[in-house]
């Protein structure tokens, strides 16, 4: 013998019907805290420490990793000179 049974509910039901505790306040009240504190840390940086803060090496970290691409690409190509000149 099998036995189907739908119930139809919303999820706020179904966690009043279990017994689960209502989450959503505390949810509500963690997301507002860290949309006030991500702002408030966008709002204390500058360009220039947001910058240093996302590339630590700055400008020669990307110059060093633009170098060892050319570097990568000549190499796969056989030799080839780069645009410096250099083979």
């Amino acid at each position: 013998m099998k036995v189907t049974i739908d119930i139809d509910c919303t999820p706020q039901e179904a966690r009043t019907f279990l017994g689960l505790p209502d989450v959503q306040p505390m949810q509500e009240a963690l997301m507002r805290q860290m949309q006030e504190q991500m702002s408030a840390n966008l709002r204390a940086m500058d360009p220039e420490t947001m910058l240093n803060t996302w590339l630590p090496m700055g400008l020669q970290g990307f110059e060093q990793f633009q170098k060892l691409m050319w570097s990568q690409m000549s190499n796969a190509m056989g030799g080839a000179t780069t645009k410096d000149g250099k083979k």
